[in-house]
Formats: C-alpha cells, structure tokens, sequence
C-alpha cells in the first residue's frame, strides 16, 4: 500500500482559510493566496505539483470541500486531467457529476480510507479535504505523512489548521523541504 499523506496549503499564522468564507469565496476573502503557488510561473512549484500528481493514486475530501470545490474541480477533480479518484467522507448520499471521478462514502474515514487505498494500490492516497478532515486522519494515527505549503500571508483569522489535534503528543521528522518565493512546500513523516 502507498503513503496516506495530508496535504494542505496554509497562512504563515496557521489558517488554511481566510475569514469571510461564502459560496463564491469558499477560501474566504484573500484566501485564493494559499494556492497560487500551484498556479503561478516558478517551474519549481509547478515541478513540485507535477511530481505529487504523478504519485497520486486517490483522494479523500470532505463534503464541504467536495462541494465548495467541484465548480473549480470539474468532473476530472483536483488532480486534472490525471482523473484520479476523489472518495468524498459524507453523513449524506448525493449525486456526483456524470463522467466524474467522485465516490460518496458514508461509513466513516476509515472506510474512505480502505476504499482509496484499494483504489490507489502502492500510490498515494492524499487527504485534502480541509482542516477537520486532516485532524480526523490525525487523531486516528492513520496518517503517514504530513505535506504543508506554507504561504507567506498573514491572515490573523479563518479556519486554523490544528485547532483540533489529538489530545497526544504526535512526533513529526522533517523528510523533505523547498523553498520558493510564493509557498516554503515541507513533508513530514508521522512517528507510528
């Protein structure tokens, strides 16, 4: 079985959304900073996310980045035109896009979990949907790995990545770190 990592871009301070969320401004107002690292023109950026998407075999999100994201996403999902599967955690059943590459699933995180993995064989399985869905991957000790693009915003409010961390001590050894202008990329192992 391949890595399960979490991947997300956050503010210096910490949040990975900026206050003042709504439909049309799903990140908050500002918040599409934390992402233009993904977009811009340093080949390095562009080298980074091209060498995650070919590793990624699946992805977990969560209902509301599920549906704050499809309009940007499309039917190919987060990782494009690669049309890797996106098993989304839900309480309630919906009707994906036809011709997408979305799944429901209804019986928790760990049931996302097995599918994805079965789904993603040795590649990564990547958890990016949102700050309680990392903490939720966290606290159950399932993750291998944790993968932050660190931006250099300050936003002083919004959606704090680790609010909720497990009531434990969790041990991070830093595998992995690059450097550029727009986001500072580092990947950590979890200590199991």
């Amino acid at each position: 079985m391949g890595k399960v990592v979490f991947d997300i871009s956050m503010s210096l301070d910490g949040f990975v959304t900026a206050s003042g969320r709504s439909a049309e401004q799903p990140t908050g107002l500002g918040g599409e900073q934390l992402t233009q690292w993904a977009f811009g023109q340093d080949e390095r950026n562009r080298s980074f996310l091209a060498d995650a998407v070919a590793d990624l075999g699946a992805v977990i999100a969560g209902r509301e980045t599920y549906d704050t994201s499809l309009p940007w996403w499309g039917t190919d999902g987060p990782s494009g035109e690669a049309r890797r599967p996106v098993f989304v955690v839900t309480h309630r059943e919906g009707t994906p896009p036809e011709g997408g590459v979305y799944q429901f699933v209804t019986g928790g995180i760990e049931q996302a979990l097995q599918r994805a993995q079965d789904a993603a064989a040795d590649q990564v399985v990547c958890i990016m949907g949102g700050a309680e869905m990392g903490q939720q991957y966290l606290e159950a000790g399932l993750l291998d790995e944790i993968s932050l693009h660190v931006v250099p915003v300050l936003f002083g409010s919004g959606t704090r990545l680790f609010d909720n961390v497990p009531s434990r001590h969790v041990q991070l050894a830093l595998a992995d770190s690059l450097s550029t202008p727009d986001a500072v990329h580092l990947r950590y192992q979890v200590a199991k």
